[in-house]
């Protein structure tokens, strides 16, 4: 996502517009808003999944068909019968795809991506969009047999999920960016990775030059995984005058741009929900106007599919824009309008969903109306991830000369890593790209005169302006402000000053000081639309007023949103008058 309060001018609409124009949405992956339109059924498409037994990526004679294996053309979903063959309606333009089902694996091409679906688009691409990256080229007549190989493989319902959203490089040095940062933190630690079964890019997997596609894959593939992608709002065609061909490009890289996979006994939907509506007439052949959007085709995807799967399967819900968001839950470009539906489908399945889209870190838990703030085992849990690209790659250059990017809630650039056991229970935890991965948090101290206006002091260094040396009669009105990067409404933070009791700290939404001050002082490498914006995990108490002069051991401890304590600390020094004339 570029930036909701300046981008969004050039690249949504917002309120009753946007949604006054959602019959747009049943145009996304080529669905009619109303009337005939490609997606209307005019025949069938039918085909085989088989075992490819020798991986080869074709049938061979020795290859049986597979039984009860699911397929579907983005809407409904069928069975294969005892020989393994299905049949489908479709329109005349379709995506076709199967369902990884638990115990088998999708092979793959020389670019490391998995091969699942068909697409069947005859003419292909219109020539008249002269889209500016190239689309699908003709496919011609359907075959006679569409046909789905896949390899078994055991899998454990122990696994984890390398989870990426926003890498977002808008240039061959920040695609090196991206693999010099988070790609070579899952390289260069195969013990903490060495579960991962695959991997998934939440969307704005580029920011608008769909020319890096080729690169970005070849990056991605040394991660020797699976890897899925999941397009974003940057990932758009925007000379598509709607959604019907604004993933041209994207499907002609990846296939379907929303499908779903199981693994370890666990039903992965991976949606798209960035509705297009159109070019945006603020600017000439760069961005878009969008909104977040399910919609009808899709929701009747994931209904269809769910009659197939136990209720008591766990459900991991994967898109680009987040079902709702801290900085405007109503915003329907940054939060996704038919979220209700999408729950109403889920409830009563153990489920959790991922997003990403604002570049910030948010956890809520959403009730049946798809309102943030929901208690109780029924709510729905919603984990905004953290961006790769932190703030689009901003910031000043670390001694590599990579760009800090420290996200505009103040956590550093990272991603997030899904952890499943037994197939049922999940928990999440977040990986800083660059800085120590081991480290959750970050502590500062803060006095209310700085607490105002952080740009009024420019020139002041960081570590004096919010480091751990305060004269000691400024305890009393000094805050110690801690960022758990990956907190959220269930955590719990604390701080203590030696063997003392425990300060009970508060929850807070406001800007972090520390990113808010890094803004200001690093215009220069700063992107225009940068700015510090309310933080959702940003905890806040007052320093005891009767700490006498001296050094001071100051530690936090925290648990997070599934219980895990987590620790930090700085050493405090406060100045006595004569220590500061000295």
């Amino acid at each position: 996502m570029t930036d909701h309060n300046t981008l969004t001018r050039r690249t949504t609409l917002a309120g009753a517009t946007a949604l006054a124009l959602a019959p747009l949405a049943a145009l996304a992956q080529g669905a009619p808003a109303t009337g005939p339109g490609p997606e209307r059924a005019t025949g069938q498409v039918t085909g085989l999944v088989y075992e490819d037994k020798g991986g080869k990526g074709r049938r061979g004679p020795d290859d049986p068909g597979l039984p009860d294996m699911l397929v579907s053309n983005g809407r409904e979903v069928v069975r294969t019968d005892a020989q393994g063959r299905y049949t489908l309606p479709i329109g005349d333009e379709a995506v076709i795809f199967v369902i990884k089902p638990t115990g088998f694996s999708l092979p793959r091409g020389a670019d490391g991506l998995p091969h699942f679906s068909y697409l069947h688009q005859p003419a292909g691409t219109p020539a008249d969009l002269a889209l500016r990256y190239p689309g699908i080229a003709p496919t011609g007549p359907l075959p006679a047999s569409v046909d789905f190989g896949l390899v078994r493989s055991p899998e454990s319902g122990d696994f984890d999920v390398v989870l990426f959203t926003d890498p977002q490089p808008e240039s061959h040095a920040e695609l090196t960016f991206v693999r010099d940062t988070a790609i070579a933190r899952v390289l260069g630690r195969p013990g903490e990775f060495g579960k991962v079964a695959f991997g998934m890019t939440t969307g704005d997997v580029l920011f608008d030059d769909l020319s890096l596609y080729p690169r970005q894959n070849r990056l991605i593939a040394q991660m020797g995984v699976p890897w899925f992608h999941l397009g974003g709002n940057h990932d758009l065609n925007f000379e598509a005058p709607d959604a019907r061909h604004s993933r041209e490009t994207f499907k002609r890289t990846f296939g379907a741009p929303y499908y779903a996979l199981e693994h370890g006994g666990v039903l992965f939907l991976m949606l798209d929900n960035v509705n297009y509506l159109g070019a945006s007439t603020a600017t000439a052949g760069r961005g878009g106007r969008y909104e977040g959007r399910i919609g009808e085709r899709q929701l009747a995807f994931v209904e269809n599919l769910l009659t197939l799967v136990p209720r008591d399967r766990l459900v991991v819900v994967a898109m680009h824009i987040p079902l709702a968001s801290d900085l405007g839950p109503d915003d329907p470009g940054i939060s996704t309008a038919d979220r209700a539906q999408l729950l109403r489908l889920l409830a009563g399945r153990p489920s959790v969903s991922v997003s990403g889209h604002t570049h910030t870190t948010e956890h809520h838990y959403l009730g049946p109306d798809g309102r943030p703030g929901a208690t109780g085992e029924g709510a729905h849990h919603h984990h905004v991830l953290t961006a790769v690209s932190g703030s689009w790659w901003s910031g000043p250059p670390d001694r590599r000369g990579i760009a800090t990017a420290d996200s505009r809630d103040g956590t550093p650039h990272g991603f997030h890593v899904l952890s499943i056991t037994g197939g049922r229970t999940y928990t999440t935890r977040y990986v800083p790209a660059s800085d120590d991965a081991d480290r959750q948090m970050r502590i500062v101290l803060e006095s209310q005169f700085h607490s105002d206006d952080l740009a009024r002091l420019p020139d002041t260094r960081l570590y004096e302006l919010l480091g751990a040396t305060i004269p000691a009669e400024s305890a009393g009105g000094t805050n110690v402000v801690v960022n758990l990067f990956d907190g959220g409404p269930r955590s719990r933070v604390s701080f203590r000053i030696g063997d003392r009791a425990p300060v009970p700290m508060t929850r807070v939404r406001r800007p972090d000081p520390f990113v808010a001050a890094l803004y200001a002082r690093n215009t220069a490498t700063k992107k225009s639309w940068v700015k510090a914006e309310p933080c959702s995990h940003l905890w806040v108490a007052r320093l005891p007023r009767d700490l006498a002069a001296g050094t001071h051991r100051l530690t936090v401890e925290a648990t997070d949103e599934y219980g895990r304590p987590h620790r930090d600390a700085l050493v405090l020094e406060l100045l006595d008058g004569a220590s500061r004339a000295g």
